[in-house]
């Protein structure tokens, strides 16, 4: 009987090894080698270093890091390649210190995935991650992994990749963004088994999510490597991530990288529902200045260009009219608005609601954007938050009403208040209401400022405008000593609407709150949206947010600046959905086209 199952127990103590010998596998987790992408250079890939978006930590030496093999500019090899123009400098293709370069967040958006991405409405969506259930509380998200995710040299990627990258980000000594470090240092990371993994919050956070849109790095290949050596370890040069693109090759000459090639990641398509884009090669060209990248583009060197400003996207947008190139817009996550110092004694009639709302009432808003040097450069803004995203309310409506500004002017007893005129000057007895309206001396918002000062004085207050230079700008906005003032609030960064930054009386004066807003209803419901852990009630909670904002007249919401992307013909079905980050435009790249 035994005889006649010899195949049987033959096939069983084969399976058996095979488990074994994969258990002793992972555990020792030897480095593979590199599963080669299709028709790449024989010479090893390498990869580089980064620069801020915006942050005041200084950046890594680079010349602690290893030098990059660097090769020459490659003729074309008929590979089906979208070339796209950088400005800066490539530092790091790590994705722990992308946030310090705009230039190493755009490649290594490409190479590397998070547990998390955002959808076309900036929603939180699975990435590495499958699922994840969150506890009532609110302190607890247990997150389950897919199970055929393979990083691009062949591992099987697992929990203790997450679990590696996660101490890395909360070691007292990590050399990347401090903020980033300060932020994980107060999330408990425990991983319950190969493909679960539970973080524990000190505090209920609805966006958590979002912060798990940060690449995971791949465990197995820093094995005993002390936190002082990131910064400067060969994998800066020799990334090695999950997602749809591998390193190819550095190129440049003299020590320089000029070029950075990115390959279709061969492991990427194993998964089982891959997205595979159609786009063999992605092609990064970099260029000293946007100038410098202008001509790169006129030249037919590269095929796209995004902007980082009013200022470069003007050029773009008059190449798009003369046919040159396709402009592809999207709102920036940037709100501009006036606000008012809610703090300053010689402004106490900021406080009043009233007065405020007179204001806004009182401000053809629309004309001013829809009629001045903003037209083309920027959206109506109707809200606080970004439209497009899923917390923003379509519905909201604040008219262009002088009588209705009016009368609200003659119910605010601004008798109680002593009459103000433009700063510097003397207030005359009796005389209307006056203040000082900064804005940043800048062609396009300069103008704007002038046409709000003359529609408010028309109301019946005397208002001036004084222009300075953006830094002076922004050193008055943080000592609180200005009347009124029009800025640009960027959310710039991440996909969450929690705007707590901005409007919250906690944020005053050591915040961003800038005019130091005290209202508790809107505080509350900042509180609570930003605690609140289930999506239709943050939801919920934005929405009213916003209807309480504008009818308390909290501040002046005027527009949103566009971000601009601009492309060759030959580059098709390009679609921008919701941008929390510039790198944000290539979550659609699987669906682009080359045309040739």
């Amino acid at each position: 009987m035994l005889s006649g199952r010899r195949w049987q127990l033959i096939l069983l103590l084969a399976a058996a090894a095979v488990f074994a010998a994969a258990v002793i596998s992972r555990v020792n987790r030897p480095i593979p080698a590199p599963v080669p992408p299709p028709r790449a250079s024989d010479t090893p890939p390498a990869a580089v270093v980064p620069t801020g978006e915006s942050t005041s930590l200084p950046i890594p030496d680079p010349t602690s890091a290893p030098t990059p093999a660097i090769l020459a500019l490659a003729a074309s090899d008929g590979v089906p390649t979208y070339r796209e123009g950088l400005v800066g400098q490539v530092q790091r293709l790590n994705p722990l210190f992308a946030t310090l370069n705009p230039v190493d967040a755009d490649i290594t958006s490409l190479i590397f995935e998070g547990l998390t991405t955002i959808n076309a409405y900036g929603e939180p969506a699975p990435d590495l991650a499958e699922s994840w259930i969150v506890s009532s509380s609110g302190l607890e998200y247990v997150f389950t992994l897919r199970d055929d995710i393979v990083w691009h040299d062949g591992t099987p990627f697992d929990a203790a990749d997450v679990i590696f990258t996660m101490s890395l980000l909360r070691d007292r000594d990590f050399p990347g963004d401090r903020a980033l470090r300060d932020f994980w240092r107060t999330v408990e990371t425990q991983q319950l088994n190969d493909r679960q993994i539970r973080f524990r919050l000190t505090q209920p956070l609805g966006a958590f999510p979002y912060a798990l849109r940060i690449g995971i790095l791949p465990e197995h290949v820093f094995t005993g490597m002390p936190i002082e050596a990131l910064a400067s370890h060969p994998f800066n040069f020799t990334p090695i991530g999950t997602g749809p693109y591998q390193l190819e090759a550095l190129r440049g000459a003299d020590g320089q990288i000029t070029q950075v090639d990115l390959r279709l990641a061969p492991n990427y398509a194993l998964r089982r529902d891959a997205d595979i884009p159609t786009i063999d090669r992605v092609s990064f060209r970099l260029y000293a200045t946007f100038n410098g990248a202008l001509a790169g583009l006129d030249a037919g060197e590269i095929d796209g260009l995004a902007t980082r400003s009013r200022q470069e996207r003007m050029p773009l947008q008059d190449r798009a009219v003369g046919g040159a190139v396709v402009l592809r817009n999207a709102i920036e996550p940037t709100l501009g608005a006036v606000i008012f110092n809610w703090q300053r004694e010689t402004t106490r009639f900021f406080t009043e609601e009233r007065v405020r709302r007179a204001l806004l009432l009182g401000l053809d808003r629309r004309r001013l954007v829809e009629r001045t040097a903003l037209f083309e450069q920027a959206v109506f803004a109707e809200s606080p938050l970004i439209p497009g995203g899923w917390a923003y309310d379509p519905s909201l409506s604040t008219p262009y009403d002088v009588s209705q500004a009016q009368f609200l002017l003659s119910e605010a007893r601004l008798d109680q208040f002593t009459p103000q005129t433009a700063e510097g000057e003397t207030p005359t007895p009796g005389g209307p209401l006056g203040f000082t309206l900064l804005v940043a001396e800048d062609p396009v918002l300069e103008p704007v400022a002038e046409q709000i000062a003359a529609q408010w004085t028309a109301l019946g207050f005397a208002v001036a405008v004084q222009a300075l230079p953006i830094t002076d700008l922004q050193e008055r906005l943080d000592a609180g000593l200005f009347d009124a003032a029009l800025v640009e609030l960027t959310q710039l960064g991440t996909a969450d609407p929690d705007v707590y930054d901005f409007w919250h009386d906690a944020e005053y004066p050591d915040g961003k709150n800038y005019g130091g807003v005290n209202d508790r209803i809107i505080s509350e419901l900042l509180e609570r949206a930003r605690r609140e852990p289930n999506a239709l009630n943050r939801k919920n909670l934005y929405f009213d947010f916003q209807r309480e904002f504008l009818e308390r007249a909290v501040a002046v919401p005027l527009y949103y600046p566009l971000y601009s992307y601009a492309t060759t013909a030959r580059v098709e079905n390009v679609q921008l959905g919701y941008l929390g980050k510039a790198s944000d435009r290539f979550v659609s790249i699987a669906d682009w086209t080359l045309a040739d």
